[in-house]
């Protein structure tokens, strides 16, 4: 039947057969809510990222505090930029904080950074006059990423990645004779009993204590080489640094700016929810049967020897801050599901949701009103940090507005964007 359609502003008959049921979506939303994210908050993670700026003395401290942009005041309008080949944008201001530390002085100042450009309702740029478009990319998230492969005789082999926004990648693999290794960046693989080494597990006592028993691991430690976190630093840095002198200092240097440096290695926040996702511990429990009895700090008996783990157990495991739990691995065989008679440890990532926590240990009274996600606390939070906050907190006079200008304060430290050895160690477990 033929019928009038509007399309836009223009309206057109249609002669289609079927009726359209639904509206055509707005094509282009997610590249103007993309943008519009940016401006208000994407912008200020890029400033926070370099913030504070300081001299080599350490006296002097830059701090960028807020920005200024509206883009409803641009300097010429999208006709008149046309006309004069010029940008469609509007002035970008930053208010800073310089601190004299040594004279404990403290001036607060909106400083014009430039131009910046605005998105037209059409989802263009006019740059230099002419519209321009941005194309979007298809490229892998940030996040951890597993994977199973078989070799010419049928063996299994592991592989990870865990892929940061900006930084090095971490990448672990098995090989035919059961050795673990791991690739830093794309560079040569060594051992993975010697990235552990260096980063503080230097003993085989200490890896075992740790991670348990297995084989793998185990063979692998019979094959580095190395039998002290030192020997792993330096063996560590021949790898990474072919050719350059070997030094533990220079070792630690290069571990420490590669993966635990915010300015150098960022996971962004998808990157942050989806390690936290794949290395949870509750996530990694379900389903599998206890090889040991599990019990908060309080003594209460969480799961008992031999019992399946449910969801909600798991959950409560790791809101008791409990880290690692034994459990005989469940495979799902067809219809079938069968035991592995092997035990295996899972260590988790030291995270747990933040007001659940709370709860758990300040009173349902204290927290009533609480509002994490306001405060900006809105992924799972790193354990120890968060017990020092309580400690803090108990200690208070004034325990609520301690609690919220500490939560407030230490989001950085309590959701970092960069590695932590607790979320290395769950990844190798």
């Amino acid at each position: 039947m033929v019928r009038p359609v509007q399309l836009g502003r223009a309206e057109r008959m249609s002669y289609s057969r079927i009726d359209e049921v639904i509206d055509i979506p707005n094509l282009i939303e997610i590249q103007k809510n993309s943008y519009q994210w940016f401006l208000d908050e994407g912008l200020m993670e890029v400033l926070r990222d370099v913030s504070p700026i300081t001299d080599y003395s350490g006296d002097i401290e830059l701090s960028f505090i807020d920005k200024e942009f509206d883009t409803q005041s641009p300097t010429y309008s999208i006709e008149e930029c046309k006309e004069r080949d010029a940008n469609y944008a509007a002035p970008m201001r930053v208010k800073v904080r310089l601190h004299n530390k040594r004279d404990d002085i403290l001036k607060d100042q909106y400083i014009y950074i430039g131009e910046f450009p605005i998105m037209t309702d059409n989802g263009t740029f006019i740059i230099n006059g002419a519209e321009r478009v941005i194309i979007s990319q298809l490229v892998r998230s940030p996040g951890a990423y597993f994977s199973k492969a078989t070799d010419k005789t049928d063996k299994e082999l592991i592989s990870s990645q865990i892929i940061p926004n900006r930084g090095a990648w971490l990448e672990y693999e098995t090989d035919a004779n059961d050795l673990l290794w791991v690739r830093v960046d794309r560079t040569r693989k060594f051992h993975l009993t010697v990235f552990l080494r260096s980063l503080g597990f230097g003993t085989n006592e200490q890896i075992i204590e740790t991670f348990g028993e297995e084989n793998s691991l185990t063979q692998t430690m019979l094959k580095d080489g190395c039998r002290t976190r030192e020997e792993g630093l330096q063996e560590l840095y021949r790898k990474l640094r072919p050719g350059e002198p070997v030094s533990v200092e220079g070792a630690e240097t290069l571990l420490h700016n590669m993966f635990f440096d915010p300015k150098r290695y960022d996971l962004a926040r998808v990157g942050i929810y989806k390690l936290n996702k794949k290395l949870s511990l509750a996530r990694r429990l379900v389903g599998h049967k206890s090889a040991e009895n599990v019990v908060d700090e309080n003594g209460e008996l969480l799961v008992a020897e031999g019992e399946i783990i449910t969801l909600a157990i798991a959950e409560a495991i790791q809101t008791a801050g409990i880290n690692s739990v034994t459990v005989f691995p469940m495979n799902v065989v067809g219809d079938t599901v069968i035991q592995n008679e092997n035990k295996l440890r899972v260590i988790g990532n030291n995270r747990v949701d933040a007001f659940e926590y709370l709860r758990a240990r300040l009173g349902d009274d204290m927290i009533a009103d609480l509002d994490v996600a306001a405060l900006g606390v809105t992924e799972k939070v790193r354990t120890g940090v968060l017990q020092r906050i309580i400690h803090e907190v108990q200690a208070s006079g004034n325990p609520g507005q301690t609690l919220r200008q500490l939560l407030s304060t230490k989001v950085s430290e309590l959701m970092p964007k960069h590695l932590t050895v607790e979320d290395i160690v769950a990844s190798v477990s």
